[in-house]
């Protein structure tokens, strides 16, 4: 390459600054500005309906048990009248199947509703700016607090709400292990000081995580940390209920007077305010079009409609809609006609089937397991009269919640039967391990291997019933 050719003499260069940009965005503080409106109402509603749930099903009592317990130690689930096993995993994987096609529906028709209104992130979001407002003020107060040099006044503050978030994020950790251990039992340990290292590892781990993610990261979770915001893309179409702009009846943009004739003056409807920013837990602004960031929480939508109120104007500048209805000027007949698209027909089709055979299995399902196993330390002998013996151990599960006697039966050779008692008592919600003889004639089948099968019937539940296939070995 060859090298520039010099400069004329006496002749300046203007020296080029050079421009470096940082390989990371540099996080800006966010302070959500308070908006109250239907959509405000609906995620407060949904904040108390989960909390509700989560901080008190652990306390509900059922049959003289705790309601819904993992119980871990035990390997069974408790979820009110049923008993779950490691064995029916396949009940669990159903229930994750249903809740990635709800999710699939839900955002094909109307976006990101889970995000906006029953994420955990969002909802502890919600509580822990809620407690920060209440104790440091509002937008403007807390804004004004965080530039002033540290005080006695502003350490005090800062304390009392990292004290109530710190309480708060550890009753959330209590709450979460109180699932997998009795939380009765769990509460005698912690007043006792006799707290496993389990337990007080995931109460601290689960409340940190509360704590750090509600309270600090907040926008930063849902921007970069969660994986729905990368993926939501592909599952949006035109006909997909989002948080829009009209930019047609916005813009141009510009403050005015309340009585100014704004349209003579070539303005639109946005009297740029700015407040559907300052209102935006993520910190993007909706004029701009529909961005990942966006969680779906309609809080700038119901601080449009205060603003649009206030000036006389129409409300719903900034809506819930789709991209073909603003651009095609639809009334909501005509967006709901096409919210029922192929995509949303393939997505309820298939919700439909999987969840009906989630009910139709919940509903069939035997409260009763039995695993068969063979004794190898003896595989077959022979006993008194010339007949051949087998020696197997039945795990017999009773996944009911009483006790109940099972009457033990075999079949599948002539002459077979059993050579110890035909009765098994098995408590509640336990498992009981059988050994069981069985005695066949030495010329019932071939020589090796011949199928049998135990029969298990439940005494005065003749619908509980179990049958079970093994090998009965003849030498």
């Amino acid at each position: 390459m060859n090298d520039p050719a010099p400069a004329p003499a006496g002749k300046v260069i203007p020296v080029v600054p050079v421009v470096e940009d940082a390989l990371y965005e540099v996080r800006k503080r966010i302070y959500p500005r308070s908006v109250s409106g239907a959509f405000a109402t609906w995620r407060w509603i949904l904040v108390w309906f989960t909390q509700i749930l989560f901080y008190g099903l652990c306390w509900l009592d059922w049959n003289g048990r705790q309601a819904v317990l993992f119980h871990l130690v035990e390997r069974k689930f408790y979820i009110f009248g049923w008993v779950f096993w490691p064995q029916d995993v396949f009940f669990l994987a159903l229930i994750l199947i249903i809740s990635a096609f709800a999710l699939f529906l839900f955002t094909a028709v109307a976006g990101r509703l889970w995000c906006g209104y029953a994420c955990p992130q969002t909802v502890y979001t919600e509580i822990f700016m809620w407690i920060e407002e209440k104790i440091e003020g509002d937008r403007s107060k807390r804004m004004k607090l965080d530039e002033q040099p540290m005080s006695a006044r502003k350490f005090r503050i800062k304390a009392t709400k990292q004290f109530a978030w710190i309480a708060f994020a550890l009753w959330t950790g209590f709450t979460f292990v109180g699932y997998f251990t009795p939380v009765r039992e769990l509460t005698q340990s912690i007043a006792s000081w006799s707290l496993g290292p389990w337990e007080t590892f995931w109460i601290f781990f689960y409340g940190f995580a509360t704590y750090g993610n509600a309270g600090y990261m907040r926008e930063q979770v849902c921007k970069y940390m969660c994986p729905y915001a990368r993926f939501q893309g592909v599952m949006f179409d035109p006909d997909t209920l989002i948080i829009t702009y009209d930019a047609e009846r916005g813009d141009p943009r510009g403050a005015r007077n309340k009585k100014l004739d704004y349209k003579s003056a070539g303005l639109g409807d946005c009297v740029d305010c700015g407040i559907c920013v300052q209102v935006c837990p993520t910190g993007i602004d909706i004029r701009k079009g529909l961005q990942y960031e966006c969680i779906g929480c309609a809080a700038c939508i119901d601080a449009c409609d205060q603003v649009m109120d206030k000036m006389n104007y129409p409300k719903g500048l900034i809506r819930y809609s789709t991209e073909h209805a603003i651009k095609e000027h639809w009334g909501k007949k005509e967006i709901i006609a096409h919210l029922m698209r192929p995509r949303t027909f393939i997505y309820t089709g298939i919700l439909g089937i999987v969840v009906a055979g989630f009910i139709y299995g919940l509903t069939t399902r035997i409260p009763l397991r039995v695993d068969v196993i063979r004794d190898r330390a003896s595989l077959a002998r022979e006993v008194e009269d010339g007949k051949i013996e087998n020696v197997f151990r039945l795990q017999v599960m009773n996944t009911a919640e009483e006790t109940r006697r099972f009457a033990l039966g075999v079949s599948g050779l002539s002459g077979i039967e059993l050579g110890s008692d035909a009765v098994v008592e098995v408590p509640a919600a336990t498992t009981k391990g059988v050994v069981v003889r069985v005695l066949a004639p030495g010329d019932a089948g071939k020589t090796g291997s011949n199928p049998i099968f135990f029969e298990i019937k439940a005494i005065n539940h003749e619908e509980v019933f179990v049958r079970e296939k093994t090998t009965f070995l003849l030498p």
